[in-house]
C-alpha cells in the first residue's frame, strides 16, 4: 500500500497545484497552452526516443503484447460500443470514452511502481508498454474520432480526412521518425538524446498540472455521475481480461504476468486529458475519470504488487 501511495499522491498533489494556480495567477488559457506543448512537443520527444533506442525485438514482445495490448483494445471498443449503449452522444465522445477506459498511465505512474517495486534493472514492461500504447491507442483514437467527425461526407471523403489527421500528427509522426531512425542502426547524436529526455520528462507533469488548471474554472467534485462506468472497466476488467489472456493464449512467467497485470489496472492516464482538449470533446468528463480511477486504482494495485512483486 505504501509503495502505490508514494507515487499516487504526488500525482494528486500536482493536480491540486495547477487547481491553485488556475485559481490564482493563471488563467484557464494556460490549461489549452499546456495541453498543446505536451502534444506538439513533450509527448512526440518521447515517443521518438522510445522508437529509436529500444530493439525492435524488445519492443514486439508477442507474448507480452498480446494479452497487456489485447486486453486494452478490447476494453477500448467495449467501452466505446457500451457508452453508445448507455447514452448516445456521437461517435467522437465514444471514442474518447474507449480512451479513457483503456488507456493506462503507464508514464508518469507505471515506471515509479516498476522503479519501486521492482527495481530499476526491471522496467522494460513499463518502458514497452508506455512506447507501443501510446502510438497504438492514441493512433486509433485518432482514427475513430476523425471518421466519427467525417460522417455523412461519404466514405472516401472520411478516409482523406483520417489520413490527413495521421499524416500532420506529431505523436504518429516522432513515432514513425524514432521508427525509422531505429531501422538506420546508427547512433543517436547525444544532444539529441539530452533535447528529448529534457522536454519529454515535462510531459507527464504539464498534462497532470493542466488538469489541474482546467478543474479551477469549474465546480470541483468527484462525482461517479455520468462517467463511473468507466472506472471499473479501467480497474477490474482489464486486468482480468489480461489475465484470461495470458492463461489461455499467451503464457508469461510470473514476472511478465505481474508487470501486464498491474500496467493493466493502472488508472486512467493523464494523455487522455490531452487528446479530448485537442478535439474539445468529453473535456470534463475525461478529467472526472482520470481523478476517479486514480483514488479507485489504490487497493487494486497494491493488491498486485502483494501477490506477485512480494
Amino acid at each position: 500500500m505504501q509503495v502505490v501511495l508514494d507515487v499516487v499522491v504526488p500525482v494528486f498533489a500536482i493536480i491540486v497545484a495547477g487547481y491553485v494556480g488556475g485559481r490564482t495567477v493563471l488563467g484557464q488559457q494556460a490549461s489549452s497552452a499546456l495541453s498543446a506543448f505536451v502534444y506538439y512537443f513533450a509527448l512526440p520527444a518521447v515517443l521518438f526516443l522510445g522508437m529509436a533506442r529500444q530493439s525492435l525485438a524488445t519492443i514486439f514482445n508477442l507474448p507480452f503484447l498480446g494479452a497487456f495490448l489485447g486486453a486494452m483494445l478490447l476494453v477500448f471498443f467495449g467501452g466505446g460500443l457500451l457508452g453508445r449503449l448507455i447514452r448516445k452522444d456521437g461517435w467522437a465522445v465514444h471514442a474518447i470514452q474507449g480512451l479513457d477506459a483503456a488507456f493506462s498511465n503507464t508514464g508518469y505512474m507505471g515506471i515509479p511502481l516498476f522503479l519501486a517495486a521492482f527495481g530499476p534493472d526491471r522496467l522494460l514492461p513499463a518502458l514497452i508498454a508506455t512506447v507501443v500504447m501510446s502510438v497504438v491507442m492514441v493512433a486509433l483514437a485518432i482514427i475513430w474520432i476523425e471518421l466519427a467527425q467525417s460522417a455523412g461526407h461519404g466514405l472516401a471523403h472520411a478516409l482523406k480526412d483520417v489520413g490527413k489527421a495521421l499524416a500532420r500528427n506529431p505523436l504518429i509522426l516522432s513515432s514513425f521518425a524514432g521508427l525509422a531512425w531505429n531501422l538506420t542502426g546508427g547512433p543517436l547524436p547525444m544532444p539529441l538524446v539530452n533535447f528529448c529526455q529534457l522536454i519529454g520528462a515535462a510531459a507527464g507533469p504539464c498534462a497532470l498540472f493542466a488538469i489541474g488548471i482546467f478543474l479551477a474554472g469549474r465546480p470541483l467534485s468527484l462525482s461517479w455521475r455520468g462517467v463511473g462506468w468507466m472506472v471499473p472497466l479501467k480497474l477490474v476488467v482489464q486486468p482480468l481480461l489480461t489475465w484470461g489472456l495470458i492463461q489461455i493464449l499467451f503464457p508469461l512467467d510470473h514476472f511478465w504476468t505481474g508487470s501486464a497485470l498491474l500496467l493493466a489496472a493502472l488508472p486512467t492516464g493523464a494523455l487522455t486529458f490531452v487528446v479530448a482538449s485537442q478535439y474539445r470533446t468529453y473535456v470534463e468528463e475525461t478529467s472526472q475519470v482520470i481523478l476517479l480511477s486514480t483514488i479507485a486504482s489504490v487497493p487494486v494495485l497494491s493488491a498486485i504488487l502483494v501477490v506477485y512483486a512480494g
